[in-house]
């Protein structure tokens, strides 16, 4: 019966984090998000295309998916199928609900399986499964935007700082592990802005609101 559990937890944990919520905000402005800018559905390319506003909803929401995966998804199925609860099932279950909902957002099965980098949902996934270590590298993202502008190198660093972080705070392996794991998805989602770093041809995020096309001009 847990194997049932898991399987389940992961799927809806998957469709949840597989809502394309930087395309559907972008829709309703009449904007096909794929075709502007990075062609990336994250906040990143809507805060650049439709503003800070569309930008921080799109963050807040994709960051949202993660945590409801394992402070809601996990729980439910985690009492349901493996009762009575242990604090092992928990973490497992919740490791397992956030794995799914990253990649839920990473390949979206209603985009064709092309979606985000995954960066707010990883966010939203260790707000709930590693806090400490999430502000420490939340820090360190801070730290490299400010100085470089990158959102990517600043991203980049902090997936890279994760599994160092969580070792520090004291957390078990099991979770050691499975951050650097994800650290390395974080990581091997941005090979292209990997490439435009070396070559210097990364843009650098603009804090003035880039105009809005005409929705003429974008595609269905």
């Amino acid at each position: 019966m847990p194997t049932v559990g898991y399987i389940l937890t992961a799927l809806i944990a998957y469709l949840l984090g597989s809502i394309p919520t930087g395309f559907l905000v972008a829709k309703a402005r009449g904007i096909d998000i794929r075709a502007m800018g990075s062609g990336n559905i994250g906040a990143t390319n809507v805060f650049r295309i439709l503003g800070k506003v569309a930008g921080v909803l799109v963050l807040l929401a994709d960051a949202a998916k993660g945590c409801v995966a394992v402070l809601v998804v996990a729980p439910a199925f985690c009492g349901w199928f493996n009762a009575p609860s242990t604090p092992m099932a928990r973490d497992w279950f919740g490791i397992c609900a956030g794995t799914a909902a990253i990649l839920g957002h990473n390949y979206t099965c209603w985009l064709k399986f092309k979606g985000g980098k995954g960066i707010a949902t990883s966010a939203g996934v260790l707000a709930a499964l590693v806090t400490v270590p999430l502000l420490i590298i939340l820090g360190i993202w801070i730290m490299v935007f400010a100085l470089t502008r990158y959102v990517s190198l600043a991203s980049i660093s902090a997936a890279f700082s994760l599994p160092f972080a969580t070792w520090a705070v004291g957390k078990n392996w099991t979770l050691v592990l499975v951050t650097a794991a994800l650290a390395v998805l974080a990581i091997y989602r941005h090979k292209a802005n990997i490439r435009r770093l070396i070559n210097g041809t990364e843009n650098r995020i603009a804090l003035k609101k880039a105009p809005v096309p005409n929705a003429s001009r974008s595609t269905a």
